[in-house]
């Protein structure tokens, strides 16, 4: 009987520790589904503030465009004046301005030919077929890129199909153009991509690149080989970031040049667009280090206590150059910390191992890079940073 119960209690204290191990997975799992549902929202939110001056500059052109060719020039449904504002707006996203213009010429041309064929020759199969090929050669003649082709094409044979009226003349193409025309002007006075875009992104190149430097610094002191290949991936996947600012860049060039509106903003633009090169190559030297970062981390080499010091002090600068940027400001006020930093390097001993000398090397570069993004030219940002042979070192 004792040993019955025994048993029986023996078996009970199992199953209640099972059951509260089922629990507290369960709990586990539901707090990391709700922490990824609460990122997963938080990037949708961010996806949406990042979109939403596009969605209201495409909703306020759409609207203007309905109205100019309703109320202005007396079209009962003008449908294609709201799409094809919607259209030239959308595809301009992100884009520089002469797209809006290459969208705008393939869907007025596409309308106009279809107006034109459906007027006297109907539709019908034989027509659809013929209208598309002679839209897609009168804008291929014309010289057009592959999306200003494919647009008239589609308008076109939209034309036919969907609202194939025969007592219309050309009212549609009037839509088309004054949506086209509408989209233009908003491009060119309310540009989809600010001013600031390409300098707040240069400023979060430059602040993950500190984060990288940080982490690097942490992975070489733990001698934590999953961390250090880690930060390996995570700079090269700045290569994204670097390619966005680019496109950025671009894009602010040709908006300046373009708006009369935003002529004053050509030397701040200008600033940010001289940033693209050096920031590219310390990004690549940023590379380099993480992989030699790596390297040491696999073969267990030491890095001196002084030499993890100076990338934390440089992470610190990167960061500082960072904010100016965010401040919309060029970081040459950082400056004189970089030339110290500089300094401080070239007392710093040689040693034996590879990976410290290579580290070394690319902290230095990195410095170089630095200097320009703050204005320097080449040869005085090379020149500030002293020669490791020509250092009084310490005994």
């Amino acid at each position: 009987m004792g040993e019955g119960t025994s048993k029986r209690g023996i078996s009970w204290s199992s199953t209640g520790r099972t059951l509260q191990r089922a629990r507290l997975r369960a709990f586990d799992l539901s707090e990391r589904t709700a922490r990824a549902g609460w990122r997963s929202q938080r990037l949708r939110v961010n996806r949406w503030r990042s979109r939403l001056f596009m969605i209201l500059q495409i909703s306020v052109a759409a609207g203007v465009s309905w109205g100019l060719a309703h109320y202005l020039l007396r079209h009962p449904a003008p449908f294609l004046a709201t799409v094809a504002a919607i259209i030239c707006l959308g595809f301009s996203f992100g884009q520089r301005l002469w797209r809006v213009v290459e969208v705008a010429v393939g869907v007025t041309v596409g309308v106009l030919i279809g107006d034109i064929f459906v007027h006297f020759f109907g539709t019908g199969v034989w027509q659809i077929m013929l209208v598309i090929a002679l839209a897609m050669s009168v804008t291929t003649w014309l010289g057009a890129r592959t999306l200003m082709v494919t647009q008239s094409a589609v308008q076109a044979a939209t034309v036919l199909t969907v609202f194939p009226g025969f007592d219309q003349g050309v009212s549609r193409w009037q839509d088309a153009l004054v949506g086209c025309s509408v989209a233009l002007l908003f491009a060119t006075v309310a540009p989809t991509t600010p001013i600031n875009r390409p300098r707040m992104l240069a400023a979060k190149v430059l602040g993950e690149a500190a984060a990288t430097v940080r982490a690097m610094v942490q992975a070489l002191r733990a001698e934590d080989l999953d961390a250090a290949e880690g930060i390996l991936e995570r700079a090269r996947a700045t290569e994204s970031e670097l390619s966005a600012l680019l496109t950025a860049s671009n894009e602010g060039m040709a908006v300046v040049r373009t708006s009369p509106f935003l002529r004053r903003h050509r030397e701040s633009v200008l600033q940010v667009s001289d940033l693209v090169v050096p920031l590219d190559r310390f990004i690549r030297n940023l590379r380099v280090l993480a992989r030699r970062g790596a390297i040491a981390t696999y073969r267990h080499e030491e890095v001196s206590p002084e030499l993890l010091g100076v990338l934390s002090e440089m992470a610190q600068i990167i960061d500082d150059c960072a904010s100016e940027l965010f401040a919309r400001r060029l970081p040459d006020s950082r400056l004189p910390e970089i030339r110290a930093l500089a300094e401080k390097t070239s007392t710093l001993p040689l040693e034996g191992q590879l990976s410290s000398m290579v580290l070394l090397a690319q902290l230095r570069s990195m410095l170089v890079d630095l200097m320009e993004l703050c204005g320097v030219d080449y040869t005085d940002a090379r020149e500030a940073v002293p020669d490791m042979d020509e250092a009084d070192r310490p005994a």
